[in-house]
């Protein structure tokens, strides 16, 4: 009877550890906390408000000179389209933040490209990189009359874009797979 309450401690203390290795760097997440839509000119056009909240891993990257690239997925469908169902749109946008340690500043792009806006602040950077305004969706005469459509979101860091000595690490650690759950709004003129 004695080994038997040794392989159980044992066994609680793995649960243990794997459960604080899981819940000690789950990331914080990302979250789609605004988004509008508008008619102008006959073209629907979206804002929208993404919270990047960034686990500690990922900022200690950005704060390191390691470029963050991200990805927000925009689908615009009837609401009760069937998942196979074609979207009017499917669009992925990328952005990406970096920080510039000889100038002391974060710069936030949309990619292709490297142009963008700089900031003093991470925290300035990341509230940029969350905006989305007057983004052109679609067509007013695309859409049908009588049909109720919704425009769906998602924004998830992309790891495949992070440097090859980083992606083993980001794939074995949750902290590094940051996605905000898919959203639906409705689309209104």
């Amino acid at each position: 009877m004695a080994p038997r309450p040794r392989r159980t401690w044992r066994y609680t203390a793995f649960v243990a550890l794997m459960l604080s290795l899981v819940t000690g760097f789950a990331a914080d997440g990302f979250n789609v906390t605004e988004v509008s839509t508008g008619l102008v000119d006959g073209t629907y056009v979206m804002d929208a408000q993404i919270d990047y909240d960034f686990s500690e891993r990922a900022l200690e990257a950005l704060d390191n000179g390691v470029p963050l690239t991200l990805e927000v997925h925009i689908q615009v469908r009837p609401e009760s389209g069937w998942i196979w169902d074609n979207s009017l749109v499917d669009q992925r946008m990328r952005y990406r933040v970096r920080y510039k340690p000889l100038s002391e500043r974060y710069l936030v792009s949309r990619l292709p490209g490297e142009n963008g806006r700089t900031y003093v602040t991470r925290k300035a950077a990341v509230a940029a990189l969350g905006e989305i305004k007057g983004l052109q969706l679609l067509d007013q005469a695309r859409l049908e009359p009588d049909v109720a459509y919704e425009v769906q979101i998602r924004a998830s860091l992309d790891i495949e874009e992070l440097p090859l000595p980083l992606r083993p690490m980001a794939y074995l650690f949750p902290s590094w797979k940051q996605s905000s759950e898919w959203t639906k709004w409705p689309l209104t003129p």
